[in-house]
C-alpha cells in the first residue's frame, strides 16, 4: 500500500470553479479572449481566465473561496 503522502493532490480544472461558482448564484456577464467576468447580485464581481480544460491556479482557487464567502 502508498503511503498518502505519495498521492499528488491535482488542481481543479477552470470549468469546475465555473460549476462552482454558478452553483453559489454567480452569472457569467461574457468577457474577452479567455476572461470571463462573473457578477454576483449582491455586488460581488470577479474575472476568471484560462480555457475550461486549463487547471486552476492556486491564486484563483483562493479568490473564488473568498467571493463564495462574502456572498454567503
Amino acid at each position: 500500500m502508498v503511503p498518502l503522502q505519495y498521492y499528488i493532490i491535482m488542481p481543479r480544472k477552470i470549468k469546475q470553479i465555473i460549476k462552482e461558482l454558478e452553483k453559489e448564484g454567480f452569472s457569467n456577464r461574457g468577457g474577452k479572449g479567455r476572461h470571463r467576468n462573473f457578477f454576483h447580485e449582491k455586488g460581488v464581481a470577479l474575472t476568471i481566465s484560462g480555457k475550461l480544460n486549463d487547471d486552476a491556479k492556486p491564486y484563483q482557487e483562493k479568490l473564488v473561496r473568498q467571493k463564495i464567502e462574502e456572498v454567503k
